[in-house]
């Protein structure tokens, strides 16, 4: 079996040596070295050149956050957090893992050794599954080096020789040769070309005036794409149409064509974000115009808050429907990522409670430690509720959960969408809403997943309909909501 060698940072000598026997519990890694700070850290990364690091957050010297930071900038090795549970140290965690950290886990007590038990099998589970994906990686790297180096060595065709009777031809003819057709073609207008080949046709007759038709088919025809054309990352499965999807075909007709249309960042860059001034503007009346009849639901896991930021900052704060959140992680951490990702998006972000009322223009994020379900109240409105039943998935919340939740309201337009992250949470759920017509799924494609595990699940079910790399998922999620 493999060994991986292991960095274990700590400024805590007990606290390393628990780490360690945690570690090499398991046979697949042995720590070769520990540092008691950042720059010790650092140091001993650049020279050992280890397969993963364990860090601590907070540290003298310097702190896990900053020696992240350096060691990401000069070689990529996946690195857990070990974080505390006070609130300095959640909020460094977080920016921790939108700064490049594969994942955390929190610090093990020393007092229960029940609880150290399950912080060491979850640290060799996330450890397991970086290598995984190092691996993984690797190997789709180098499956594209031998893809683009077989297409470099195609034989081009052998030149024929050139007669002598075609000699003088080539002479008179240069420029027919050096010019691409296409090229000396455009050279002359539309008109110039049709009076043109007409005189050829009938010499000595007067070539009629163009058709206002033909010239904006021409144009049509070199000035756009070719809007037939369906894109590898468009539909990645399309079942038999319902009736149910029929009629909703009929009713929302720009849904089915998404994916012919070109993202909006192609052909309406989404807008730099503006000063916090007009954001906070906006987010002190959050939700408080009217009713909605869409609904977004993201899931998440491994990856998920580096993620959730670059989709988040991306969605406008006039989106018409709210946005719920189901993100793996333990309780009170939720809580700061809610806020660290409320000063990124231009909507209202906070931590879901029991019985919200969904607004515009918001994101509810569910709390650690409590499964996130969308309910209908009496007087019409859309509420979330949150509970402590058992675990989906072996989570607590679950994307499955909520997605779930979603069944009953066939009148919300829902639009689905699963980012990296271990395992399959929200695959099963997505497939059913699918089934009955919900055709605005989303999901993050391998090329930029931290871990290809929930996408890939849904994938491999045949229910999204659209894979596309993190970068322009929301700028195609904005076109299918408004």
């Amino acid at each position: 079996m493999a060994v991986y060698q292991v960095l274990v940072v700590d400024d805590s000598a007990f606290m390393r040596k628990i780490v360690t026997d945690l570690i090499e519990a398991d046979s697949e890694f042995k720590v070769t070295a520990t540092a008691s700070n950042g720059k010790e850290a650092i140091q001993k990364a650049l020279e050992l050149k280890p397969d993963i690091i364990t860090m601590d957050v907070e540290m003298p010297e310097m702190n896990g956050l900053d020696a992240l930071k350096s060691i990401m900038e000069d070689s990529f090795i996946p690195v857990i957090m070990l974080s505390g549970i006070n609130e300095q140290g959640m909020k460094e965690t977080i920016m921790a893992l939108e700064a490049g950290a594969f994942d955390f886990i929190r610090k093990p007590s020393v007092v229960h050794d029940q609880d150290i038990a399950q912080v060491g099998k979850a640290l060799v589970e996330r450890m397991r599954a970086a290598m995984h994906e190092v691996k993984r990686k690797a190997e789709r790297k180098e499956s594209i080096k031998k893809i683009e180096a077989s297409r470099s060595t195609v034989v081009p065709p052998v030149a024929q020789p050139v007669k002598k009777d075609e000699a003088t031809k080539d002479m008179v003819e240069p420029l027919q040769k050096t010019a691409p057709p296409i090229l000396a073609k455009s050279e002359l207008s539309f008109e110039k070309r049709t009076a043109v080949s007409q005189a050829k046709k009938q010499p000595g007759v007067p070539p009629s005036p163009p058709k206002s038709e033909r010239m904006i088919t021409k144009k049509d025809g070199l000035g756009k794409p070719d809007q037939s054309a369906r894109t590898k990352t468009d539909i990645v499965s399309k079942p038999p149409v319902s009736p149910l999807q029929a009629r909703k075909e009929v009713r929302s007709p720009e849904v089915p064509r998404l994916q012919t249309k070109q993202p909006v960042a192609s052909s309406a860059p989404v807008p730099a974000k503006e000063p916090a001034k007009l954001n906070t503007a906006f987010k002190t009346s959050a939700g408080s115009e009217g009713s909605f009849n869409k609904l977004v639901a993201i899931g998440s896991s491994t990856g998920g808050p580096r993620a959730l930021k670059t989709l988040l900052e991306q969605l406008p704060a006039d989106l018409p429907a709210p946005v719920i959140i189901v993100q793996h992680m333990p309780p009170n951490f939720t809580r700061s990522l809610a806020q660290r990702l409320n000063t990124f998006s231009p909507l209202h972000v906070v931590e879901a409670e029991d019985g919200m009322v969904l607004k515009k223009g918001m994101a509810y994020i569910a709390p650690g430690g409590f499964h996130l379900r969308v309910h209908k109240a009496a007087d019409g409105r859309f509420i979330l509720k949150l509970s402590e039943d058992q675990q989906v998935n072996g989570h607590r919340p679950s994307v499955d959960t909520m997605f779930e939740s979603l069944l009953p309201f066939t009148s919300l337009q829902r639009h689905l969408v699963l980012l990296t992250g271990m395992g399959s949470d929200g695959a099963r759920m997505m497939k059913k809403l699918y089934e009955t017509g919900v055709t605005s799924t989303f999901a993050e494609n391998e090329e930029t997943c931290v871990v290809y595990g929930m996408p890939r699940s849904a994938v491999e079910l045949q229910c999204v309909r659209h894979l596309l790399p993190l970068q322009e998922i929301a700028p195609r999620l904005v076109q299918a909501v408004k």
